[in-house]
């Protein structure tokens, strides 16, 4: 879990970890050089529960979500990782039913669907059973918050240094090592749109895609821009 002036959203974020009916689990708070009382509260919350470990940012380490999701995947001791913002939740079942599926067939890449919360509204975005590194070019389907990698199938795992869309970047690469990452068809978490979120820009989304297409990903021009198209395409219908 990165986390950055996220005082106000931080301990939801963790209560809807401890609400989950499967408990073996481990939180890494990563402190991204927050100025309000974020870590402070990292803090307190560890003091109640052993599971949760904060990490603050020491001098000299990069900044962003992208270093700071690095920083706690070093210090992660489990088999499995998931990924959840400071500012997003979990639903109680997500755990067992995800991880049980994943021990169950052996899968090394999995995600779910999610509610996105903006304002006060719902909407359920639903996923695709599986989704090929091919077909994820055409445009993301895996919600950060929904992820789980297997890191016993998969091996090392680093978010790329990206200021934006570094988790595309991931998944992209991860399905270099893997056929498909498949999707468990039902909302297992909560996503919340909030004000200078990194995803609220949509400009800035679409420039960040840009850059994983042709830094990241290396395409050429041309499949980047017929990529890039498929994706904004998905993004209307998807709503």
């Amino acid at each position: 879990m990165p986390a950055r002036n996220a005082d106000a959203h931080l301990s939801r974020a963790v209560l809807s970890v401890q609400g989950q009916t499967r408990q073996d689990w481990e939180l890494i708070i990563a402190d991204d050089g927050s100025t309000d009382t974020t870590f402070t509260l990292a803090r307190e919350l560890a003091r109640d529960d052993a599971r949760i470990r904060p990490l603050a940012r020491q001098e000299g380490d990069p900044r962003g979500a992208a270093a700071a999701r690095n920083r706690a995947i070093a210090q992660a001791r489990g088999r499995y990782l998931g990924f959840l913002d400071a500012d997003d939740e979990w639903l109680p079942e997500k755990l067992a039913r995800q991880l049980g599926w994943m021990e169950e067939c052996r899968l090394a890449l999995t995600f779910s669907g999610f509610w996105r919360m903006r304002k006060g509204h719902r909407h359920e975005v639903r996923v695709p059973a599986q989704v090929t590194r091919e077909q994820l070019l055409c445009g993301n389907v895996i919600g950060t918050l929904t992820a789980i990698c297997d890191r016993t199938l998969l091996g090392e795992i680093e978010m790329p240094h990206l200021s934006r869309r570094h988790d595309y970047a991931l998944w992209l690469d991860l399905l270099t090592r893997t056929d498909a990452a498949h999707g468990l068809q039902e909302p297992l978490a909560v996503y919340h749109v909030t004000q200078g979120s990194l995803s609220s820009s949509r400009l800035r989304s679409i420039r960040a895609t840009w850059r994983v297409y042709r830094d990241h990903a290396g395409l050429s021009r041309l499949r980047a821009a017929w990529c890039l198209s498929s994706h904004l395409i998905r993004r209307l219908f998807r709503g």
